[in-house]
């Protein structure tokens, strides 16, 4: 994510007005757009993996699974996000056109230049949707999963799932907010972890 400091504070209509017309894709926040920059392979494998099993889980449930094309809006005068994937079984984002504001999870890729925003702001604003459950962070160059899910006291709990190499045995990560149980395995199936000894 890069700031455009050349740009004018906008309102949110005016960002969701202007980003319609732009080549590239801005995140807004405080009346600021942010050009979203690319990823590695990996990120994008990783991202692809899951919209799969999400979307072979889910199909014909009334839900949507999006990928990072696809704006998240905390309300509807923002912030708005990219989310690498993000799912709403929400009718009220049925017929969303510019954003989806009801997500039930959000997953970011983890990479150096966005880890720092992903754990701190952005999580921050995500937890003021109130019909999201889960927020998952994955780390595309290891077998590292975390899941916050928010529990019945209203807290947000840490389930961190991995794997250390060598790994005697597969982990499972179980998505409450999907119903969705897969393994690590499948999560980063095709990918060549950090290091590049090997592919899964």
């Amino acid at each position: 994510m890069i700031a455009s400091p050349s740009s004018p504070k906008m309102t949110p209509q005016q960002y969701l007005d202007w980003e319609e017309q732009q080549p590239l894709r801005y995140e807004y926040w405080n009346g600021e757009v942010f050009a979203m920059t690319g990823g590695t392979i990996p990120h994008n494998q990783v991202a692809v993996n899951l919209a799969t099993l999400l979307k072979n889980h889910l199909r014909g449930k009334g839900c949507k699974i999006l990928t990072s094309g696809a704006k998240v809006g905390i309300r509807t005068d923002g912030p708005f996000y990219y989310a690498d994937l993000s799912v709403t079984c929400d009718p009220r984002d049925r017929t969303a056109r510019q954003a989806i504001y009801y997500p039930c999870l959000i997953v970011e890729v983890l990479s150096p230049s966005t880890e720092s925003t992903d754990r701190g702001q952005k999580f921050r604003q995500y937890r003021r949707i109130a019909t999201l459950k889960e927020y998952l962070l994955i780390d595309p160059d290891r077998m590292s999963v975390e899941c916050y899910r928010l529990n019945e006291r209203g807290n947000w709990e840490l389930i961190h799932s991995f794997i250390e190499e060598p790994a005697p045995a597969d982990c499972e990560v179980f998505l409450s907010s999907v119903d969705l149980q897969f393994s690590l395995t499948e999560l980063y199936e095709d990918i060549a972890l950090y290091g590049g000894e090997e592919e899964m």
